[in-house]
């Protein structure tokens, strides 16, 4: 590991943007820890591809078990991390968990499993990582969102763009908060990727199929066509490897001079351009009651 390398902990890190990052995170010289749930079940083979990758290019890629459905499991994986490592330097939110379907389908509870996974999930790993983070005085908290919170919204994904539009509340809101432990804040704001990831191939559905028949007569096949439109959208050159790249550049960025947000958008969906007034009004309200100081990351004297 280089001189500046890091110590990482990225979740939801078995397949997707999160194995891709972790290993490129890897490569960039940090000490990556890849978490997921499961390792000794069916995730096993994710593991050992890790492990394997490790060994090939010769990078610190580790992986730890995490289910951020588990405050007991948040609180394991990072006490791991502190035993081998002795520190954490940033910590990367990205677990998540799509669903879709017609949104009067889904029962209440199966969209409070959305918001748990999407939202509680990152409470849970932050009730865990950051007292050590406060205690250093020092850190990033990385937040990987969605344009899905400010952009162009298709239908039928409503409880994946609900619980990403309240992660990004949380993750802004934790900025400011964070700020005077010297903890900086980067969202990571991806577009949609219709290929390179298993966000759609995995995706959970309602179980409520009573409604589906009248949905289906008025909007048949809607699914196909918006993840066909959504692939048109996108340049050739559209690859998931560009949100890896941007997690690695924040990473790499000196404290204190990383962006609040950054958008990877192939498709261009409107999120960047309502993001940038929203950001702006959050400064200058800040700075309208006097508390500038937490939009950046500082040290304070106690």
């Amino acid at each position: 590991m280089s001189v500046t390398g890091k110590t990482i902990l990225i979740t939801g890190a078995g397949s997707g943007f999160g194995a891709l990052s972790a290993r490129t995170l890897a490569h960039a010289g940090h000490t990556v820890y890849a978490a997921m749930r499961d390792t000794a079940g069916r995730n096993a083979s994710r593991v050992a591809e890790a492990e394997a990758y490790a060994a090939e290019h010769g990078v610190e890629l580790r992986t730890v078990e995490l289910d951020v459905l588990s405050q007991e499991s948040a609180n394991a994986a990072v006490d791991t991390v502190l035993a081998q490592t002795g520190s954490l330097d940033v910590v990367v939110h990205n677990a998540g968990h799509m669903v879709t379907g017609p949104t009067e389908a889904f029962t209440p509870e199966e969209l409070a499993a959305v918001y748990d996974t999407n939202v509680l999930g990152t409470q849970r790993v932050n009730r865990a990582a950051l007292p050590h983070l406060r205690a250093r005085r020092h850190g990033l908290v990385l937040w990987v969102g969605s344009t899905s919170s400010r952009g162009g919204t298709p239908p039928y994904l409503a409880p994946y763009f609900a619980a990403k539009a309240a992660m990004d509340a949380l993750a802004v809101s934790y900025a400011a908060e964070l700020a005077r432990f010297d903890i900086e804040t980067t969202i990571v704001v991806p577009g949609a990727f219709t290929s390179g990831t298993n966000h759609f191939a995995t995706g959970g559905h309602p179980s409520e199929q009573t409604v589906i028949p009248a949905y289906e007569e008025r909007y048949a096949g809607l699914m196909d066509q918006v993840a066909q439109r959504l692939a048109a959208l996108a340049p050739a050159d559209a690859d998931v490897s560009l949100v890896a790249d941007a997690i690695v550049e924040v990473v790499d960025t000196p404290h204190g001079k990383r962006p609040f947000r950054v958008h990877v958008d192939p498709a261009n969906d409107g999120s960047e351009e309502v993001s940038r007034v929203a950001d702006r009004i959050r400064a200058e309200f800040l700075t309208r009651i006097g508390l500038e100081d937490l939009l950046a990351p500082h040290e304070t004297a106690v």
